[in-house]
C-alpha cells in the first residue's frame, strides 16, 4: 500500500508541477522563507541525518513515511538529485496567504539537468514545512 501511495503522491506531484510550473512568472523572485527551509533540509541531506531532514515535511508527508529512515531512504532512491547535487539554483517562488511554490534547478553529478517545483505550508503554529517536492528531467544542459 505505501509503494501504491509513493507512486500516486509522485505522479501527482508531476502533474501539478506541469500545471503550476509555467505560472511561475520569470520576474518573481525566490521565497526568502523557502529557501532557508529547503537550504536546511538540503544540509540534513547532506551530513546524512534523517531526523533532520524528516523535521521538514509536513504532517502528510509524515503519515506517509512514518519513520525518518523510510523517508531517507525515499529520498535517496526517488529523489537522487536532491539527495546529492553538484549545484542548486533557487528560481520564482509563488506564495499565497499560507503556502508557496518554489522552483528549484539542480545539476547532478552527471552534469544533468532536472527542475524540481516545492511546496510549502505554514503550520497552525506558524514555521513553515514542505508539503511536497515535484521533480522531473529537464532538456536544459548545465552550463
Amino acid at each position: 500500500m505505501a509503494g501504491i501511495l509513493r507512486t500516486g503522491v509522485f505522479g501527482l506531484g508531476a502533474m501539478a508541477f506541469l500545471l503550476i510550473g509555467p505560472a511561475l512568472a520569470d520576474d518573481a523572485k525566490p521565497s526568502p522563507d523557502a529557501r532557508a527551509l529547503i537550504e536546511r533540509q538540503f544540509d540534513a541531506l547532506a551530513h546524512n541525518d534523517a531526523p533532520a531532514a524528516y523535521a521538514f515535511a509536513a504532517p502528510g508527508i509524515k503519515a506517509i513515511f512514518p519513520d525518518p529512515n523510510v523517508f531517507m531512504t525515499m529520498v535517496r532512491t526517488q529523489y537522487t538529485p536532491v539527495y546529492h547535487h553538484r549545484s542548486v539554483e533557487f528560481g520564482p517562488a509563488q506564495s499565497e496567504a499560507d503556502s508557496i511554490a518554489q522552483a528549484v534547478t539542480f545539476v547532478d553529478d552527471d552534469n544533468q539537468v532536472w527542475k524540481a517545483l516545492y511546496k510549502l505550508a505554514r503550520q497552525p503554529d506558524g514555521s513553515w514545512l514542505i508539503t511536497g517536492c515535484s521533480l522531473i528531467k529537464s532538456d536544459d544542459k548545465a552550463t
